[in-house]
């Protein structure tokens, strides 16, 4: 069972791809980003950490932690940020290998399909057997954003500048799918194509 890293910028259309994996190939997907809103829950693995490291403000009434209040906790503050990502990536990480153990293991699925917008820079190269970069223009994505999230353009603008520059994710990807058109039939082919080209099927 082969491992596939999907990674690229803010409203890249990520979601579309990955949705058409485990439709079409029954693909096991799993988000990095749902794994880390599932850890900080009360119970999980991230939980008690959080707390004990922001305190019982970030906190609603019935416990959980209110994800706007520890957003703000961390914004504009590097070492806040450096010690949340420092609890939460590694136990993330952990878990999605924890996984593709039990697929392996279980021996149904075709291929195993990690996302997250941090993928290279948290070194998922040393988990999976290729990375590739969905890319979509910066005007493309400026335009989705605005219409799915009700992003402003200064907003995307930001986001994107925080984010690696387009040279860097090619230069750590193996494959790149470009999905600036507006007919996603486009995209599927260049993954139907890598994925025979790259030993998945």
């Amino acid at each position: 069972m082969k491992i596939l890293g999907i990674t690229g910028g803010v409203g890249a259309g990520k979601s579309t791809i990955l949705s058409y994996l485990e439709r079409q190939y029954k693909a096991r997907v799993i988000q990095a980003d749902e794994v880390g809103k599932q850890l900080q829950q009360p119970g999980e693995g991230c939980y008690n950490q959080i707390v004990e490291s922001f305190g019982g403000e970030i906190l609603w009434p019935d416990g959980s932690i209110c994800r706007e209040k520890l957003a703000a906790e961390v914004f504009s503050n590097e070492e806040k940020l450096s010690l949340l990502n420092k609890i939460v990536h590694p136990a993330v990480k952990a878990y999605i290998v924890s996984e593709i153990e039990k697929e392996r293991g279980r021996g149904i699925v075709p291929f195993f399909v990690i996302e997250a917008a941090l993928l290279i820079e948290d070194r998922y190269d040393l988990v999976c057997d290729e990375i590739w970069y969905i890319h979509t223009d910066a005007k493309v994505r400026a335009r989705r954003l605005a219409s799915s999230r009700g992003y402003s353009n200064e907003k995307t603008k930001k986001i994107m500048g925080n984010q690696l520059d387009e040279s860097e994710y090619r230069a750590k990807c193996n494959f790149v799918i470009d999905n600036s058109s507006d007919f996603v039939e486009n995209t599927y082919e260049q993954i139907d194509k890598g994925l025979r080209e790259h030993g998945f099927l």
